[in-house]
């Protein structure tokens, strides 16, 4: 039977998908699509700022949130300024993003830069999805992780080695993220396939003989670390259990473009756009909690 979440024992396991029900359970990606999805972090929040865990937790962006939004919308107002993103021309189709106030506010920096840019020549839409909310952290969210360490060290542990087998008390389960995930991500998907026209396989796929896709539909989607590993894993169909194989920093740039139907990585976690902020110490506490299993 079903724990509620977070109040599983940890010593027991969460029960294996099997097979069918992981076929199932696969994103439906629209037939010969081509096109393109950018996944863009938020910037720092106070509570990052803090070393405390956010989940669901309102947290404005720090002052330095606020430049990394900035310096993250110019570049991708500007995508073909060198070196060029591997990003379509002409403007997004959208830009979807967490309703949580800190995607919230670098998804409007992103939309004004956009606005504002020459290139682009319009304003481009932009609307929250509840899809890509942050995993909800329950009782963790807003304590320090030193505090949770001490309170509650064994489930954290756990947490942070073997995530479908432990969870925060009162938080989302992976899988259950899942399940809301994968509607948000399917309903962009048939958004950019309406826009776009079928591609074809039969094309060289390799490096350097592939022709630049120029006029593929592409979509901005502005949301958080965890939530964006799950999205990764549902758009490769992977296991729920390679939780922690992705790493999004704050304002990172990450590009997957779908070729006839089948995703593929061109970009992962670019962040040389933040190389000039004058906070240094914002990367290294971004590696810090990129190992600490906050989210």
């Amino acid at each position: 039977m079903d724990h509620p979440a977070g109040a599983r024992p940890l010593t027991g396991r969460e029960v294996p998908e099997p097979a069918t029900a992981a076929r199932r359970d696969a994103i439906a990606i629209p037939d010969r699509l081509d096109a393109t999805l950018v996944l863009v972090r938020h910037g720092e929040s106070e509570l990052i700022v803090q070393g405390r865990f956010q989940g669901q937790a309102e947290s404005p962006l720090s002052a330095t949130g606020r430049r990394q939004a900035e310096l993250v919308a110019q570049r991708l107002a500007r995508p073909l300024a060198p070196p060029a993103l591997p990003l379509p021309e002409g403007p997004p189709l959208a830009i979807v993003h967490s309703p949580l106030g800190r995607a919230a506010e670098t998804a409007v920096a992103v939309a004004t830069a956009m606005g504002a840019d020459d290139s682009f020549g319009r304003a481009i839409p932009r609307r929250a999805d509840d899809g890509f909310k942050e995993i909800g952290q329950g009782a963790w969210e807003g304590l320090l992780g030193s505090e949770i360490e001490a309170n509650d060290g064994e489930r954290l542990a756990v947490w942070r080695r073997r995530p479908m087998e432990a969870w925060a008390p009162g938080g989302e389960r992976l899988i259950d993220v899942r399940d809301r995930v994968r509607p948000a991500l399917e309903e962009l998907l048939a958004e950019l396939a309406t826009a776009g026209r079928p591609g074809s396989i039969d094309r060289p796929q390799v490096a350097g003989y592939r022709e630049r896709a120029t006029d593929q539909p592409w979509t901005v989607v502005v949301g958080h670390d965890g939530v964006f590993k799950v999205v990764l894993l549902t758009l490769f169909d992977l296991p729920l259990e390679r939780f922690w194989m992705w790493s999004f920093d704050v304002c990172g740039i990450s590009v997957i473009e779908l070729r006839a139907g089948r995703p593929v990585v061109r970009a992962m976690n670019l962040i040389e756009h933040l190389a000039g902020l004058e906070d240094a110490g914002a990367q290294a506490r971004s590696d810090e909690r990129a190992g600490s299993g906050a989210l």
